[in-house]
């Protein structure tokens, strides 16, 4: 390691991201099979939760531009997951609801990815559960305030 340089093996930001990725690729085995991926999972997850989000807040709460949201709200569109108005009801905003063919196949996901949850956390107690939540917060909170 250089004298400015981040010494991996004790860098809590490198640590979160490998756990992170190691999160996104345990959820992406559970889905595949299921014929989804994180992205897909997490906007029918958004949808079930707030019914009728725009395409930028669903970009927002999965992580992915608003032009690759797009593109993905338009294939569930096409494959009967989803249903959107044809012109938007008031401005430019079209409501996206899911269809009982989405929930179903959000049941299904998310009782996949609350496996990879339940499994993330197993050795942890109830006590270091909360803690680690609190912690994270409060680094989201410290990354997100200027």
């Amino acid at each position: 390691m250089s004298q400015d340089g981040v010494d991996l093996q004790t860098s809590l930001g490198y640590l979160l991201k490998e756990a992170s990725s190691a999160l996104r690729t345990a959820m992406e085995e559970v889905l595949r099979p299921l014929g989804m991926n994180v992205t897909r999972y997490a906007c029918l997850e958004l949808l079930a939760q707030r019914p009728g989000l725009s395409n930028s807040d669903l970009a927002r709460g999965a992580f992915v531009t608003r032009q690759s949201m797009n593109v993905l709200l338009q294939a569930l569109e096409r494959e009967g997951y989803v249903t959107r108005p044809a012109q938007a009801p008031v401005g430019k905003i079209l409501p996206t609801q899911l269809t009982p063919l989405g929930q179903a196949a959000l049941k299904e996901a998310t009782a996949a990815v609350r496996s990879v949850e339940l499994r993330m956390l197993t050795d942890l107690t109830p006590t270091d559960q909360s803690a680690a939540f609190r912690i994270l917060q409060s680094m989201i909170h410290s990354l997100r305030t200027p």
